[in-house]
């Protein structure tokens, strides 16, 4: 009588025999990815080798604490792990600690305030409309409500941040924590002129880098790693790694951030991501990264140009980084509306609210462009050159479908030439 199988011999399901419905989602969105021009400047493709480490079976244990010091037992690999991340982004960015627990950027920030305020403390940070991020203190984010949050602006002749400002609200608010950070600012963040308020008012500077890490690590960007005391990133974006967080600062900060992220905010650590960090690190450390961070702001500046000369109006005029904030109030259309008119063109951006942005943020007068993931794909100046004429054919015929699926078809068959990385397409 013949034995049954054993489960070395019978191997388990795939996912599209266990959950066909979720495969093709995923599917779809492979080929969304592979087939379109991806301009959100927070979003890019991860390597093959990031997403294989975040997809290990490292998501099937514990690790609560920190390496040599932990409640579970069986960390062998999960302790060597770590220490690889911690080890490769401190060599990386030369900071003196890093802490790789965090389950992303805002659970990085929230630690920050752990760490050094208590509830009701003043704090200061870039407005959410003039470029800043939720939790620097804007009032509908948690960080707004239990800190007594300052916002700064931009000045309203030249959308740079008004350091005037800065040091005036700092010098009266006497903030716990000063944060350095943006997420729709096109410019060149001036680190040491945030420190010199900061020491005015013996503040904690925190550089929030999550946007521009990459660029950081790349010499694309100053860095703020031995002016802020603490520095705080998402490690996706221009960093190119799994959809996780990190915190660097100075050795005289390493305890209390430490014990704000472990045990003050989070249990155990996902150690796929971390293990993803790890590769995202090394791959950081290589001369082709390097050579990509300043591609991806050569583009940058390439498309910010081409679109000036397309009549388009762009904040501050132009960018030193990743980004373009464009203000579409010339061109007589919405963000919203512009936005899904790329969108359906082959174009993926988001509309964003512009300093003194007379609209409402759900529905406003801009768009917020980037080049990290179409720089992935290999894509150079003359690519940004038919972008800008691709962007500037929707802009003024956003009704026209026709027009828009010309330029899907286009968009598509440019795609081909430039594949992805980290993305298989499968037949359907």
């Amino acid at each position: 009588m013949s034995q049954p199988a054993t489960n070395s011999r019978n191997p388990e399901p795939t996912l599209a025999q266990v959950d066909p419905e979720i495969d093709a989602l995923i599917r779809q969105e492979e080929r969304r990815e592979f087939e379109k021009l991806r301009l959100i400047p927070s979003e890019n493709y991860a390597s093959r080798a990031v997403i294989e480490a975040t997809g290990s079976v490292l998501t099937n244990k514990y690790s609560e604490g920190y390496a040599g010091k932990r409640y579970y037992e069986g960390q062998q690999a999960i302790d060597g792990i770590e220490s690889l991340a911690i080890d490769r982004l401190k060599a990386l960015f030369g900071a003196d600690h890093a802490n790789v627990q965090p389950y992303s950027g805002s659970p990085a920030n929230l630690a920050v305030y752990l760490a050094f305020c208590s509830p009701g403390d003043p704090i200061m940070g870039l407005g959410l409309p003039a470029g800043g991020h939720l939790t620097h203190g804007w009032k509908v984010s948690i960080t707004g409500k239990y800190f007594e949050s300052h916002a700064y602006g931009v000045r309203k002749d030249d959308h740079r941040i008004d350091f005037d400002e800065v040091r005036r609200l700092a010098k009266e608010h006497r903030p716990k924590v000063i944060w350095c950070g943006t997420t729709a600012y096109p410019r060149v963040v001036d680190f040491a002129r945030f420190r010199e308020i900061a020491d005015e008012v013996d503040a904690i500077l925190c550089a929030d880098i999550a946007h521009i890490s990459g660029l950081v690590a790349a010499g694309a960007h100053p860095s703020p790693v031995g002016i802020a005391d603490v520095i705080t990133s998402t490690t996706h974006k221009t960093l190119r790694g799994p959809r996780g967080g990190m915190i660097l600062c100075k050795q005289e900060h390493a305890k209390a951030m430490d014990r704000a992220v472990f045990p003050g905010l989070q249990g155990g650590p996902h150690n796929h991501t971390t293990a993803a960090i790890a590769v995202a690190a090394k791959e950081a450390s290589t001369p082709e990264f390097k050579a990509y961070a300043h591609q991806i702001v050569a583009n940058a500046k390439e498309l910010a140009q081409a679109l000036s000369e397309k009549g388009f109006s762009l904040v501050t005029g132009g960018t030193d980084n990743h980004l373009i904030l464009v203000d579409l109030t010339p061109k007589g259309v919405p963000g919203k509306v512009a936005a899904q008119a790329l969108d359906r063109a082959g174009i993926v951006c988001n509309y964003n609210s512009i300093p003194f942005d007379p609209r409402k943020p759900f529905d406003p007068s801009g768009l917020r462009i980037g080049t990290p993931a179409i720089t992935s794909r290999g894509m150079g100046p003359s690519e940004m050159k038919r972008l800008a004429g691709w962007m500037d054919d929707v802009v003024t015929h956003h009704e026209d479908e026709t027009v828009l699926a010309r330029i899907a078809g286009e968009i598509t068959e440019l795609c081909q030439d430039f594949a992805p990385p980290g993305i298989p397409i499968r037949d359907a």
